[in-house]
């Protein structure tokens, strides 16, 4: 009786997976697994959203493959040596595992398959598992990777993308290999309140809503804050509990503006995936350095709490912040407001934010976050690398009427526009019984000092 493994990383789900559909073709059996890897604990990025939402993943994935006659091993410890375990306990002569992107899981795959194959395994890494277009795919003339998105977005626009998978009708896995508890999300400490519930039905629902009510007026919507047009799928992209493959084909069924731009975003996740895959150091190192000397004082660190706590004094950056401590997400539109605010108009180092962040997002993903945050602090892929986003011109326009802000700053509930958004405006009495901060700073010599700084 053959049997094959397949390692679940980035992509925990049964549908458009190469990875699983390999293994159940080249063997009579499959063992199913998953690592909690020590590895990714002690980098960090075990953060409790992530956590809660991987337990409700986690389970889920275990349930759909119990219907399909299999289940779900998780093992814990460092990555090489439990698939190596694993291997050897279930007599596995092939293990399956969709490309890593960052610099982490590009070295796991290159330990992993130099110590299968010292044992007699073959490592099979399947691309186009957790992007539309592998890195490298598409590449310019003499460099290994893109650095300006629109050229890029041009020859990835061209491809055809490969078909859809799938599901396989079953999964049989030997009797042999034993399996830990499955994590539960009302263990996890810490995780926002209004987290959304994870796992590849819940993904696959939102898909199937969102191409059916919300694709089409994305391209009008997708910047208003208080409407939140958005697909919100960006978890279970994460953690592929839905395909990008997929997505885009059912994105383009659709014809339209909306359709149109909301593929457009799908490129940006692919664009982002091929920039850190060619430079994995830009996951902590400035792609485009400045040779800034970032503020780190006292004053520094105090804007900048004030920043995490949404307490800044502008409403639509603490609207923003406070929505990120509820939900464990926000809004694209606000991410880039906030990360603009922290780098240019308080001009504190992107990797404060980007760390924030990483410690709060449930889709807080290495190639997304860092570099969107060093495109917001013009120290990555920006072409306007010194642009700054003045929060009450955003708010003027994607907040006009101030219910983002009325939604999650309660103490301005009160205040009807324009002064939802410049309450300082208001008179002391007024102010004082608001119990709502003054501004940290001001915002033209925000602006002034970080454009002088990058003179110098």
């Amino acid at each position: 009786m053959s049997v094959s493994l397949v390692l679940f990383t980035s992509d925990l789900r049964v549908h458009d997976h190469p990875a699983l559909r390999a293994a159940v073709s080249s063997a009579d059996e499959v063992v199913p697994l998953f690592i909690d890897d020590d590895g990714v604990r002690e980098a960090g990025f075990a953060a409790p959203n992530r956590l809660a939402f991987l337990a409700d993943c986690l389970a889920d994935l275990d349930a759909a493959l119990r219907e399909r006659g299999g289940r779900l091993v998780l093992r814990r410890g460092h990555a090489v040596e439990e698939v190596c375990r694993a291997a050897r306990e279930s007599g596995a002569r092939e293990v399956h595992m969709s490309a890593g992107v960052s610099g982490y899981a590009r070295r796991r795959e290159e330990r992993l398959g130099a110590a299968l194959g010292e044992a007699g395994v073959a490592l099979r890494v399947h691309d186009a598992s957790v992007t539309v277009v592998p890195p490298g795919e598409v590449t310019p003339s003499g460099r290994d990777h893109f650095a300006v998105f629109t050229p890029y977005f041009r020859r990835w626009a061209g491809l055809t993308p490969r078909d859809v998978l799938g599901a396989p009708r079953s999964v049989r896995v030997p009797s042999g290999p034993r399996s830990l508890a499955l994590p539960r999300r009302r263990r996890v400490a810490g995780v926002s309140p209004g987290l959304e519930t994870g796992g590849e039905r819940a993904g696959r629902a939102r898909l199937a809503a969102w191409c059916r009510d919300g694709i089409e007026r994305y391209a009008d919507l997708h910047d208003d804050l208080a409407v939140d047009g958005t697909s919100r799928l960006s978890p279970h992209l994460h953690f592929g509990t839905v395909s990008a493959v997929e997505v885009l084909h059912r994105a383009r069924r659709r014809e339209g503006p909306g359709p149109e731009a909301f593929v457009r975003q799908l490129a940006w996740r692919d664009f982002h995936h091929q920039v850190l895959a060619a430079r994995p150091e830009a996951s902590h190192e400035d792609y485009r350095g400045h040779a800034d000397r970032w503020r780190a004082g006292a004053s520094a660190r105090e804007q900048a709490e004030a920043w995490r706590t949404g307490t800044t004094g502008f409403p639509l950056v603490d609207a923003a912040m406070r929505q990120l401590r509820h939900e464990g997400w926000m809004h694209n539109r606000a991410r880039l407001l906030v990360a603009s605010f922290l780098t240019k108009t308080l001009y504190v180092d992107w990797r404060v934010g980007a760390r924030h962040f990483l410690d709060l997002l449930v889709d807080g993903d290495v190639a997304n976050n860092q570099l969107n945050w060093q495109w917001a602090a013009g120290t990555g892929t920006d072409t306007r690398p010194n642009r700054v986003l003045n929060p009450l011109t955003q708010a003027r326009r994607f907040d006009p009427e101030g219910r983002y802000v009325h939604r999650w700053v309660p103490e301005l509930r009160g205040v009807r526009r324009p002064a939802v958004h410049q309450p300082w405006r208001l008179d002391e009495r007024e102010r004082a019984d608001l119990g709502y901060p003054a501004p940290v700073v001001d915002l033209e010599a925000g602006r002034d000092r970080f454009l002088r700084a990058r003179d110098n």
